[in-house]
């Protein structure tokens, strides 16, 4: 078994842990629509992508 020869350091755990942390997700208003979403994924509501028409809502009778 993996014993280590001396203790980790505050600092040293800090450090590692430095990159753990959760990262804020980025939001912003679409120009288009107005409607909040995820930069650089497809607006939902409307189907658009860069300027794009990507997806094509089905129409409900």
């Amino acid at each position: 078994m993996a014993v280590p020869k001396r203790k980790t350091s505050k600092s040293k755990r800090n450090m590692r842990r430095s990159h753990d942390s959760l990262k804020q997700i980025n939001i912003i208003e679409d120009k288009d629509s107005g409607e909040p979403r995820i930069s650089h994924r497809i607006d939902l509501s409307t189907g658009t992508y860069n300027g794009r028409q990507i997806l094509i809502k089905k129409e409900t009778k």
